[in-house]
């Protein structure tokens, strides 16, 4: 090839170019994303250090196991809270034993406390914490009575809104799954529908039940998304995360899924929209934002909070660790896409086969950013004969216990 100078030239502009588009796209994959929904800055999020709290951790014990009265909580799951407006915490449980607690010693000579076998088993409970933190009483239950013979409604995520648009008169709001007895694999029932349930404020009496989304129609139960594991307000909307069953016995290898609602208006079904992979719609099939079945995905319940710009997801990790291990995504928007799953950290959990289950976040609880989390505990066969009897031979098997994280880059 002849030594044209000119060809150098064209040749070194060419090769400047290059290097500086190169560059370029170097530089804006290192920037932070900015959140589609509201551009708020995006940097990777996940927990930096956690501990135990015991102080939450002690409250519900020491209610649970206060045998001044017998229609109370002793124990549940699903742990759900809202501050409401008068400062105290609505807790709210899914399956929840009442009745009094006895002990230690049980009768089989162990040092732990115990309830009757015949304690009453009902589908959800109420408790309310006063503005001081100390746990009060049981408000009737169940207090949302069940749709019909054979179903049950777990609350899930609750709200205070207005009661209609405009409106200076307030209420509470709670998502509830509607479930159907089923036959194994579907030991903790069919997925039927996402209703929202309106209490009235201060006195949280229940006024109505609605049917936001009917799932009966959808052939193969596993695929029925149930929402209001978590929600989330953020700009004009709420937005509400929901889950399936990919797995009837509820390891982490399910899907996520989200919807939205103008804020303040939840109890509206026509004013839901579904993100169905590329816009949000009225009345879409949704589909899944996180979950590929195997080492990706999250327990059909999960929990989703914001930190500055970024999303981060909490869930059981997949696999054997799910029963045990709490892992985190995070995204720059509710609809993804998700990256992660980030490292996990193992809570404790209490001697015996027991399995962790249900990570909930509870933004009103925290203080000196942190961060609380709650987490279920469970014999690992919650359906046996054994399991119930452990369940009552030792009755902290069967509550919530608590963490607190820090948030920060991933290490």
């Amino acid at each position: 090839m002849p030594d044209d100078p000119r060809a150098r030239r064209r040749t070194g502009t060419g090769l400047g170019v290059l290097l500086a588009l190169v560059c370029a796209a170097v530089l804006l994959t290192a920037l932070p994303d900015h959140d589609r929904e509201g551009g708020g800055a995006c940097a990777a999020r996940t927990f930096t250090s956690w501990k135990t709290d015991r102080r939450l951790t002690d409250e519900f014990a020491r209610y649970g196991d206060d045998p001044a009265r017998t229609d109370d909580w002793t124990g549940g799951d699903g742990t759900h809270s809202l501050r409401l407006p008068d400062g105290r915490v609505l807790w709210l449980f899914s399956d929840t034993y009442l009745g009094r607690v006895h002990g230690p010693p049980n009768p089989v000579g162990e040092s732990y406390a115990w309830r009757d076998t015949t304690a009453p088993l009902v589908r959800n409970s109420a408790v309310l914490m006063s503005r001081s933190g100390r746990l009060e009483r049981t408000l009737p239950a169940p207090l949302f009575p069940d749709p019909g013979a054979g179903q049950w409604r777990w609350p899930v995520a609750a709200r205070v809104e207005p009661r209609s648009p405009g409106s200076p008169d307030r209420v509470v709001r709670v998502l509830l799954w509607t479930r159907a007895a089923g036959a194994a694999p579907w030991i903790y029932g069919v997925p039927t529908a996402t209703e929202v349930a309106t209490l009235s404020l201060p006195g949280l009496r229940l006024e109505g039940v609605r049917t936001v989304l009917d799932q009966r129609s959808v052939a193969d139960a596993s695929r029925r998304v149930l929402f209001g594991t978590t929600t989330l307000d953020e700009g004009d909307w709420t937005y509400v995360f929901g889950g399936t069953d990919a797995q009837a016995t509820a390891r982490p290898t399910s899907t996520a899924y989200v919807a939205r609602a103008p804020r303040g208006r939840l109890g509206e079904p026509g004013a839901w929209e579904y993100w169905d992979g590329s816009q949000w719609a009225a009345r879409a099939r949704p589909a899944p934002v996180l979950g590929d079945g195997r080492r990706r995905g999250v327990g059909s319940a999960f929990t989703v909070v914001r930190d500055g710009g970024t999303y981060v997801l909490f869930t059981m990790a997949a696999g054997t660790r799910g029963l045990t291990t709490v892992t985190s995504y995070w995204a720059c928007s509710p609809t993804g896409p998700w990256r992660g799953p980030a490292r996990g950290f193992s809570p404790p959990l209490p001697a015996g086969e027991v399995a962790a289950y249900n990570p909930q976040a509870h933004p009103a609880l925290g203080a000196d950013g942190r961060l609380v989390l709650s987490y279920d505990v469970n014999w690992l066969d919650p359906t046996g004969v054994s399991a119930q009897a452990n369940l009552s031979r030792n009755v902290s098997l069967y509550r919530p216990r608590f963490v607190t994280l820090r948030l920060g880059p991933p290490r």
